[in-house]
């Protein structure tokens, strides 16, 4: 019998606050210098008390409720206590037995369409620690303290994962809320989405086996090959009658492996006792429902609307799952062009174009009304599709379609006597062609159809010249 995998995750957010959670030192430390963020609560000095950032609370409270969490009650602050170099004040401010949500789910499709759902077993505030970085070329390591007391929110799953696309899947779903919701711009390039997996492997039937957990994954991509690498070792340590320990792994990116970095922690290593200096916070109806008044519109129900106005299954997951294309999208939609060709175009040219000239959507030139207009101008029969291919790095640069077809004189030939004359020009220079199609070989004909567009400049209606050149040839 083969084993199977349970998987856990925890997934850290850095909230998209002005200032880090429990002091206003500001927080945005991407480009600054190091330990140039920093104040006397942030480093941790004797006598100073923190201040909880309200902002820090809603936007948590926002994101579980946006993951279907019981956000409600009581939610009091612990002093979770560890002795590591990037924790200057020896302990973190963290949330024990009363996270600010509990007992959500969230349902996630896979790429077979199949729905799975993850329960979500809590989501709390916490400070961030700081940075180290160990040279390769010395013997210490570099202490940075910018990132010290950021918002930090930590998601935790239950143990519903199966496999790396499962995962996979998940992440992107909780980063799409996240970015949808404005809660946190989950970016893991830049660290501020980061992720842990608990894995461990049992046989059918039999109890869970030990976990591990591989920490501070930073991309999805490595997430999966983390779980796929963890999975595969570990059914080989159990097959071969070996014992798995329950450690704590670091991921080598470079070696596509995991390596053991210290054996893990259980809760009562960690001494959590509540915070003395901050009171327990009651999440009142009230204020739950006013919080509730400032969310936008989740990515699942983007996505059913999208479906609901005929756009494929598959173009609706795309543009709901991202800020930028949605937003566009929306400003687009309502201004009359084909929902499913209006996708087509925004996802398929732009987005080409767009990656070729190293451009993102949101920082080009390109106008919603102008793409609807260019949709709408093929739609109508006004110019050709290829009319339109031409036109779209002017139209990414920011110029009106209608404006440059009427300008250049770009509309579709649909006078019949100007087609004609072409094809009685492509006829008379290819008669052997003529001959072959006359003959029965009716596929022939394609070899005069390019010759009459070349003429009519690619701007004759490809239906007219097909049905005038069946005619002519007596087809």
């Amino acid at each position: 019998m083969s084993y199977q995998a349970v998987i856990g995750l925890e997934v850290h957010l850095q909230l998209k606050t002005r200032s880090k959670i429990f002091s206003a030192c500001p927080q945005d430390y991407h480009g600054a210098e190091p330990n140039t963020l920093t104040d006397p609560f942030t480093l941790g000095l004797p006598g100073t008390l923190p201040t909880l950032n309200r902002e820090a609370v809603e936007l948590a409270m926002m994101f579980g409720l946006g993951l279907n969490c019981d956000v409600s009650g009581p939610t009091q602050f612990h002093r979770k206590n560890y002795f590591y170099p990037d924790a200057p004040k020896n302990f973190q401010l963290s949330q024990y037995d009363r996270p600010i949500a509990r007992d959500g789910h969230l349902d996630v499709t896979l790429d077979g369409g199949e729905v799975s759902r993850i329960r979500i077993k809590r989501a709390h505030l916490e400070d961030d620690a700081g940075k180290l970085t160990h040279p390769t070329y010395a013997p210490y390591s570099l202490l940075d303290l910018n990132r010290a007391g950021s918002s930090l929110l930590e998601m935790v799953t239950e143990a519903d994962i199966t496999g790396a696309e499962q995962a996979r899947a998940f992440l992107e779903a909780v980063q799409a809320i996240a970015q949808a919701l404005g809660v946190s711009d989950a970016a893991p390039e830049e660290g501020k989405m980061r992720c842990d997996v608990n894995l461990s492997l049992h046989r059918p039937g039999e109890p869970w086996g030990t976990k591990v957990e591989v920490k501070n994954l930073n991309s999805f991509r490595s997430v999966a090959r983390a779980i796929e690498y963890e999975t595969a070792r570990q059914t080989r340590v159990l097959s071969a009658g070996g014992r798995i320990t329950q450690d704590t792994l670091g991921w080598d990116e470079g070696g596509q492996k995991t390596f053991v970095m210290r054996t893990k922690e259980g809760e009562a290593d960690y001494r959590y006792f509540p915070e003395p200096d901050l009171p327990p916070l009651d999440i009142t109806p009230e204020w739950r429902a006013r919080v509730q008044a400032r969310m936008p519109e989740l990515p699942a129900q983007k996505q059913a609307r999208y479906l609901a106005a005929g756009v494929r299954p598959g173009d609706a997951h795309t543009l709901s799952h991202s800020v930028d294309l949605s937003r566009f999208y929306d400003a687009a939609l309502p201004l009359g062009a084909d929902p499913q060709k209006l996708a087509n175009w925004l996802l398929g040219d732009v987005s080409g174009l767009l990656a070729t000239q190293g451009q993102r959507l949101e920082a080009s030139a390109l106008r919603p009304a102008h793409l609807a207009a260019l949709v709408r101008l093929i739609d109508e029969g006004t110019i050709s599709g290829r009319v339109a291919k031409d036109l779209l790095p002017e139209v990414l640069a920011g110029h009106d379609p209608a404006e440059l077809v009427q300008a250049r004189g770009l509309a579709v030939v649909t006078d019949t006597a100007a087609i004609d004359a072409a094809i009685d020009a492509a006829m008379q220079a290819d008669p052997a062609t003529v001959e072959k199609v006359r003959a029965g070989n009716a596929k022939a004909m394609n070899a005069l159809f390019g010759p009459v567009m070349k003429a009519t400049g690619g701007q004759a209606r490809p239906e007219v010249v097909r049905e005038r050149l069946q005619a002519k040839l007596g087809l």
